[in-house]
């Protein structure tokens, strides 16, 4: 062969072509790790969900809510799911300064705003209250299906009852509102509970206790000029349902006077 032949002749490369995909490739992977990892944070949101209280939940919703101003008591507690908002009614309760809270009520539009008339008086939500700042610490009010619900409780250092008896200063509190009381001719309830007890005390009286006081404010609204008649269920329901996390907190000595709506059905 010439060597001029040897110059012309076509010079072959062989690439070798690699395809990415199939069952060899890595995109699936990549989706499949994002998949699993949404299908976590899905479980874990419902197991949040089903394992944390109301408070609990809006105090984590605080957190991470830009116009909420994190303070010592707003998140940051002891876990992220303790943390509560300074300026929600329901902490301003939870820490013994007076509150309202959100309506649950689902009740007549006429007969919802002569109860939350009653409310905007007793707790100044249009101006003056009917109770003095200090006073106003131990109140909470709120609406609910079966009615107004004024609830008394208990400060550190500032009962509201000396053993089964009211104090000068739920005497006091009492004859505040039962002038709003008076202007409706609705039904009224009294629920009363206590503190828990250590366990070691020999003879615990929390039904007795819880029942005695509710009865003794009963007795106390003729004093304010509220009839005795217009009385128709006292419960004492002891250390059950406790508004603070502590059981044996004195947040938990509470007393509610309930303006019962006239179309809900009384409990037995």
């Amino acid at each position: 062969m010439s060597k001029k032949d040897d110059n012309t002749r076509p010079i072959i490369i062989k690439r070798k072509k690699v395809v990415e995909g199939g069952h060899h490739g890595g995109a699936w992977k990549v989706a499949y790790a994002d998949f699993v990892t949404a299908m976590m944070a899905f479980f874990l949101l419902m197991w949040l969900l089903n394992a944390t209280t109301d408070q609990q939940r809006r105090g984590l919703a605080d957190y991470f809510s830009p116009t909420v101003s994190l303070t010592p008591v707003s998140a940051g507690g002891d876990g992220v799911l303790t943390g509560q908002s300074m300026s929600g009614d329901a902490s301003m309760i939870q820490l013994g300064r007076g509150g309202i809270t959100q309506s649950d009520a689902n009740g007549t539009a006429p007969e919802d705003g002569v109860l939350e008339a009653i409310e905007a008086a007793i707790m100044g939500k249009g101006g003056e209250s009917l109770l003095d700042r200090e006073d106003l610490r131990h109140v909470a009010v709120r609406l609910t299906d079966e009615g107004l619900v004024i609830e008394f409780f208990d400060l550190p250092d500032s009962p509201l009852y000396d053993g089964v008896e009211v104090t000068p200063l739920l005497e006091r509190l009492l004859a505040s509102v039962a002038g709003e009381v008076r202007k409706v001719p609705n039904s009224v309830a009294i629920d009363a509970y206590i503190a828990s007890v250590p366990v070691v005390e020999r003879a615990p009286q929390s039904w007795e206790v819880s029942s005695g006081r509710g009865h003794a404010l009963r007795r106390r609204l003729p004093d304010v000029g509220v009839s005795e008649a217009r009385v128709v269920r006292v419960t004492g329901h002891a250390d059950r349902r406790p508004a603070a996390t502590d059981p044996m907190s004195s947040r938990n000595n509470r007393v509610e006077i309930i303006v019962l709506r006239d179309t809900v059905p009384l409990r037995r």
